[in-house]
């Protein structure tokens, strides 16, 4: 059986081990499954434009791929929570820049997807958190 390895980022991952005992990555073997990142800084600030906040969290995504010899080109599997714009739904507001980020850092290669909808997430004014399972060697 492969060795399990866990991965953190310096930063906020340095302070979720610390703080909240959590790794944000592991990796079995060519799999790669990480932690619900979501768009803040080092600082866990978030920015106050939406767009923003999703590219960012897109960014985190990729930090962490990448402390597991990952990237987004590797990703199988996308689940997205959101905090609604709507009272029924998403919101165009959250899915457009989901899929303008997915073509942009996964080609032409589309991931499965589900897009969860959500009254809150783990902090304050946090609005958006992508979760992804990526299998080493997909995006070659």
């Amino acid at each position: 059986m492969p060795e399990i390895e866990f991965f953190i980022t310096p930063g906020f991952g340095e302070m979720a081990r610390e703080k909240l005992h959590y790794n944000q990555a592991l990796r079995i073997g060519d799999r790669v499954e990480i932690s619900g990142q979501g768009g803040w800084d080092d600082d866990v600030r978030f920015p106050d434009v939406l767009d923003d906040e999703i590219v960012r969290a897109f960014d985190n995504v990729e930090r962490v791929l990448a402390a597991a010899g990952a990237t987004w080109r590797d990703v199988v599997t996308v689940d997205s929570y959101h905090v609604p714009v709507e009272d029924d739904e998403i919101g165009d507001a959250h899915t457009r820049v989901m899929v303008e980020q997915f073509r942009k850092r996964i080609g032409d290669r589309a991931p499965i997807w589900t897009q969860i909808g959500v009254t809150a997430l783990g902090a304050p004014k946090m609005r958006v958190e992508i979760k992804v399972s990526a299998i080493v060697g997909q995006g070659e």
